[in-house]
């Protein structure tokens, strides 16, 4: 069989049973961080333009908002994953730098909801869709993806949201393949978008069209089964000179590349969380004053530091939270990393600014990859403090801890939800394999929202 087809059948016919329980409460973790997330970006910059956006997709109210109200099921996808992405600390899968949860976790929920389903199907069509979306990322052989300029949410995106609906639906494997086709006809976005709040479109257009993809092959419309090899055209030889097909499925089932799926404990960009790792080790061990600081060094990989070593000055919240010269400064000035830092009053302050672009520096170092760095910090005196960072907070080889998911959740519910509200969310995502209906769930995310200066605002829950 052909990949995309033996992929297929893998999506199609997996159960939950057949999931290692590591997996499953991977899956379960991954579900309550993006929920965090999307609780968070209620406050987004862009957020309103995109509710916006989303209301008037498609007329209905059949389908859950995230702490908000219902709106069509198209709107609510495509706002849902927006809402997980917009400030900038959902997961990421590191070895194509791609944001998982916002495409895959918004239009299972959808269905999930409409149909009434049980905790369990949720489960498994997560698995499946963080599955299938890390899989053909992997089959993309990345640095020549990357060298060609695509981003991954948009590209591989819409194979994992379809692949988590067509789980829901029941598809059989030839029904999987077709919309795996279907999704790759829409597999798009590139790093042209970068620095611009449209990498962050990408990842809720990625989970509509997976969503489009799935609905569509449900109506048996024809497609390709063979979309990832196919040679004119076909996702790995158009995207990447060919790929590595056989990557997709090597020991497909037996190894879950869904573990390797990252989560962020702070916002920021992905590529610094080990900046960040490496500066609160620095700060929790010694008592440092940032008057007494004279410079900050910091040593990051070079795609890192392409990426976020250019952001000395910033201008507003987007290229605050990109900015390693900014996020180290306001580790060091306030000892934490929230949205409070990425809010106009802390970002805006001037000796923060002058910290940032006189006294951080930021260079790239060749023995350093992905997300490593190594961090220095020499005070007026001579004494010089530092840390290097391997493995970022929250990765598969330093995972955030279930307590730590929980009060991230926590810290960002507060703002839409009451206290019991937010436990008893915890709660059910804790014992998501006894619920009998989705609807449950989403009926404890609802908040009825109001319009403040166009954008929408908390409101006390219960």
């Amino acid at each position: 069989m052909e990949v995309t087809q033996i992929l297929g059948k893998f999506a199609a016919t997996l159960r939950y049973d057949d999931i290692p329980s590591r997996a499953r409460d991977h899956c379960k973790n991954l579900l309550l961080d993006a929920l965090a997330c999307a609780l968070a970006g209620r406050f987004g910059e862009e957020t309103h333009q995109v509710a916006a956006f989303a209301s008037a997709l498609a007329h209905g109210r059949e389908s859950g908002v995230i702490g908000g109200e219902p709106i069509s099921l198209a709107g609510a996808t495509l706002l849902n994953a927006y809402l997980v992405t917009a400030v900038t600390m959902c997961d990421v899968y590191r070895p194509t730098l791609t944001h998982i949860t916002p495409e895959v976790i918004p239009p299972a929920l959808a269905i999930a909801e409409r149909d009434g389903l049980s905790g369990r199907d949720l489960i498994t069509a997560i698995a499946v869709g963080c599955e299938v979306t890390t899989r053909v990322g992997l089959g993309l052989d990345y640095p020549r993806f990357r060298a060609r300029g695509w981003h991954g949410p948009g590209v591989i995106g819409p194979f994992g949201a379809a692949a988590a609906v067509g789980s829901l639906l029941r598809f059989d494997a030839e029904t999987m393949a077709r919309a795996f086709g279907l999704a790759g006809s829409q597999a798009a976005g590139t790093f042209a978008a970068w620095g611009t709040p449209t990498v962050k479109f990408h990842q809720c257009r990625g989970a509509l069209s997976g969503l489009m993809a799935a609905l569509l092959a449900q109506q048996q419309f024809v497609a390709t089964r063979e979309f990832l090899t196919a040679k004119d055209g076909g996702l790995f030889n158009a995207y990447a000179d060919g790929g590595k097909a056989d990557a997709v499925i090597a020991e497909l089932g037996v190894r879950w590349e869904l573990e390797q799926i990252a989560l962020r404990l702070w916002p920021s960009a992905s590529l610094i969380q080990g900046m960040a790792t490496a500066l609160f080790d620095i700060v929790g061990k010694h008592a440092i004053a940032c008057a007494a600081v004279r410079k900050v060094r910091i040593a990051l990989s070079q795609g890192a530091c392409a990426m976020h070593g250019g952001f000395r000055i910033y201008k507003a919240k987007f290229e605050a939270l990109l900015s390693a010269h900014y996020t180290a400064a306001v580790i060091l000035h306030d000892g934490a990393l929230t949205l409070e830092q990425f809010e106009p009053g802390r970002y805006n302050d001037p000796k923060l600014r002058r910290f940032a672009a006189e006294q951080v520096e930021v260079r790239a170092e060749g023995s350093l990859e992905g997300s490593q760095a190594i961090v220095e910090v020499e005070t007026a005196a001579g004494a010089v403090f530092s840390a290097r960072c391997e493995y970022p907070l929250g990765s598969y080889e330093n995972p955030l801890s279930r307590a730590q998911i929980e009060q991230k959740f926590r810290t960002y519910a507060k703002n839409a939800l009451s206290e019991a509200r937010a436990n008893d969310l915890v709660g059910a995502v804790g014992e998501l394999e006894h619920f009998a209906s989705i609807r449950e769930l989403m009926t404890l995310l609802h908040v009825p929202a109001r319009s403040h200066a166009g954008q929408p605002t908390a409101t006390a829950a219960e």
